[in-house]
């Protein structure tokens, strides 16, 4: 398999085929929000909700001085807040603070809530332990069964401060040595890669797969073709046929363990993409730099 050696993910050991015995494969799944009616619709709220096995994305539009809240959350979540022009006052952990658009907020468990103080879009990232979203989600049908050869959603170290509302700008310089813009929480962790210029050259893609966990990838905007290539085996019970779905945004994409795959830019304007890991990864972990936020949650011991 060959990989872009430009690539930083290139020197990755843990990428690659499984050595592990395989009994089945997960189904890709995919969730085209501007294909469906929101699960959740109210005059000033149109929410959309997907799930993978450990995570549960929710893509809402809410008008100028509505809400969202949630009430004893287990964990933290991620808010995503990709409108430049956004302004939001988000409540948890026992503090208020007013987050401005272009941000990546960690909400800390518990109660909170978020006002949109003007017209705007959000993106939630649950844990599936919240468990009332992701029995309303568009696919929870494909996980009436556990997904296969995942590792299991366990906390990682509790962050160094303790819980708090954290506030992170998506300015980030981009650097050769770093790949994307990674935040992790104890339990999620997000790539909200650099904006891709379309479409994608068709001779620099990245196929590659992975071990232990499912990749959401979010589309926000701009249109993705992902390429999925399952494994052919002794079984051939096992096999599948190679799919290419084209996700344009808003979507989720929820890629298999163990699933070759590659996801091409192909809008000719701007593509943005964010991926969503359940547990955290510790390939990207153990990488110097790559996680933003790595001062304030340690790394699960190994």
């Amino acid at each position: 398999m060959a990989f872009v050696t430009s690539d930083p993910r290139a020197r990755l050991t843990s990428l690659g085929p499984s050595s592990k015995p395989v009994e089945a494969y997960g189904a890709a799944s995919y969730a085209k929000f501007y294909e469906t009616n929101p699960q959740i619709e109210t005059e000033t709220e149109r929410s959309w909700i997907a799930r993978g096995q450990h995570f549960v994305v929710v893509y809402s539009e809410l008008r100028k001085d509505s809400g969202v809240a949630r009430s004893n959350e287990q964990d933290e979540y991620f808010l995503l807040v990709p409108d430049p022009a956004a302004s939001l006052q988000v409540s948890s952990g026992g503090q208020s603070t007013k987050v401005p658009g272009n941000s990546v907020v960690i909400v800390a468990p518990g109660d909170s809530s978020v006002e949109a103080l003007s017209d705007t879009t959000i993106v939630r990232i649950f844990t599936s332990r919240a468990s009332d979203l992701a029995a309303r989600a568009s696919n929870a049908a494909s996980y009436e069964v556990d997904a296969p050869n995942l590792l299991p959603l366990e906390s990682w170290p509790e962050p160094v401060e303790g819980y708090k509302t954290r506030v992170y700008g998506l300015d980030v310089p981009n650097v050769p040595e770093r790949f994307g813009r990674i935040w992790r929480t104890r339990c999620l962790m997000i790539n909200y890669s650099y904006p891709r210029p379309g479409p994608r050259d068709v001779r620099k893609m990245s196929p590659h797969t992975h071990e232990g966990f499912e990749q959401g990838s979010l589309c926000l905007s701009g249109t993705f073709v992902h390429h999925l290539r399952w494994p052919w085996g002794t079984d051939a019970r096992l096999w599948q046929e190679d799919t290419h779905e084209i996700c344009a945004g808003p979507s989720l994409a929820v890629i298999p363990a163990l699933i070759l795959h590659t996801s091409q830019q192909c809008g000719t304007g701007i593509n943005q993409l964010v991926d969503i890991f359940a547990p955290p990864r510790e390939d990207f972990s153990a990488e110097a730099g790559w996680v933003l936020n790595a001062d304030e949650y340690p790394a699960a011991p190994r």
